[in-house]
């Protein structure tokens, strides 16, 4: 019966995935043509699979093996739990790549076919590299990185039988990252200088008394700066730099002119998270009044809910229920909230984003594309599988 259970949630997953992806496609049309998307819920649910035996392999066996050594020889696990997170780096990397391998090959446009060639672990070597230097320069190597692994991606990228090739140099995305880089030194900066107040601080947070704690003095106001900054930069940096490398990418003679607005992308950020998370209270306070309301009739006081934790009160509620019917309602509850919270995030933040890049997309050179052919499918079927279980995006 559980087999049967996670089988059809998963089914039904990965078709509501695939129908959602396939109403975005339509919904997005550059060149006034729209996208079309090809896949289906069991080649996604099949690789779904295959993934999960492979990492269950990993996770089982070489986790086994890292701890038992670990015990062996440092007489503690944390060098184990070490060791098995930075091994799966490597492999997320690799899953995003073949996510979108797999995404090119069921994606098309104007009948023509996208197309992505092999290339994941080289992707993951690079992602890795890229990354660690990163973590070492304190983010300064960061459009490096974006630059390298679009540039690997782009270029490996097909249109019908015609190779896309990004252009620009390494060090383009760097005006775009200047107020990442302002943001973060003054970030940094106010971290320093209120780093003797922190412990105060949390002393006042622990005993609810900030009678003795000013945080009006300006080590502290200095945040008021940098946090906006900061945040801003990051949002231009993601917009800025995502125009520079698209208006950089060319399919043969084909460009592209694209002219997002930082102004509307920051409102669709800024009001899409109120709206979800204002979404997400209205609902907490409706599943609390529903809790209590299902509590009194179950005989206790308001007292007894007021000091009860919610874990007691959702026991209480579902005591006469029969164990199956309990454990029903805890899954729905489960599911509801992550599904609640997925549909949120692509109908506030999602699809409006992506509205607007298409927007103002504009093709150059179109005739060009009467000259490209349609490439053979690719057949490769267990792609979005280790997407799907390390869930780096690959539904949409």
């Amino acid at each position: 019966m559980g087999l049967l259970t996670i089988l059809t949630v998963g089914i039904y997953r990965f078709w509501a995935r695939t129908r959602l992806r396939r109403w975005y496609w339509s919904a997005l049309r550059p060149g006034g043509f729209p996208l079309e998307y090809t896949g289906t819920p069991l080649e996604k649910f099949l690789g779904f699979l295959v993934a999960v035996v492979i990492l269950a392999f990993y996770i089982g066996v070489i986790n086994l093996v890292l701890i038992f050594l670990s015990f062996s020889l440092l007489s503690a696990p944390g060098a184990a739990y070490l060791l098995t997170i930075l091994g799966v780096i490597p492999l997320w990397f690799f899953a995003a790549y073949r996510a979108q391998r797999y995404l090119l090959a069921r994606t098309r446009w104007m009948g023509l076919r996208f197309g992505l060639e092999p290339g994941a672990w080289g992707y993951a070597l690079r992602a890795c590299f890229h990354w660690f230097l990163t973590l070492l320069t304190l983010g300064i190597w960061h459009p490096r990185l974006r630059y390298a692994l679009a540039r690997y991606r782009h270029n490996r990228t097909f249109f019908g039988t015609q190779r896309m090739e990004q252009g620009g140099n390494r060090t383009m995305l760097y005006p775009a990252f200047v107020h990442v880089m302002i943001g973060g030194f003054l970030t940094l900066g106010a971290i320093y200088e209120t780093a003797p107040e922190l412990g105060p601080f949390f002393a006042a947070l622990e005993s609810e008394d900030f009678s003795s704690f000013e945080a009006s003095s300006p080590s502290w106001r200095l945040f008021y700066i940098a946090i906006p900054w900061l945040i801003f930069g990051l949002v231009y940096y993601g917009v800025e730099g995502r125009k520079l490398l698209i208006n950089t990418l060319s399919v043969g003679e084909t460009g592209f002119d694209i002219r997002p607005r930082i102004g509307k992308v920051l409102w669709i950020s800024i009001s899409g998270n109120l709206a979800r998370y204002g979404a997400v209270t209205a609902l907490a306070m409706v599943a609390s009044l529903l809790l209590i309301g299902g509590a009194l009739t179950q005989g206790l006081t308001m007292e007894e809910v007021s000091e009860g934790d919610p874990e007691t009160l959702f026991r209480a509620v579902t005591q006469d229920l029969p164990g199956w019917l309990s454990t029903a309602v805890v899954v729905v509850f489960y599911f509801l909230i992550f599904l609640m919270w997925n549909v949120l995030t692509h109908v506030f933040l999602t699809m409006p984003t992506w509205r607007h890049y298409a927007e103002t997309l504009n093709l150059t050179g179109t005739p060009h594309l009467a000259t490209i052919d349609q490439r053979a499918r690719d057949e490769s079927r267990e792609a979005g599988g280790f997407a799907e279980a390390l869930d780096v995006g690959a539904a949409i």
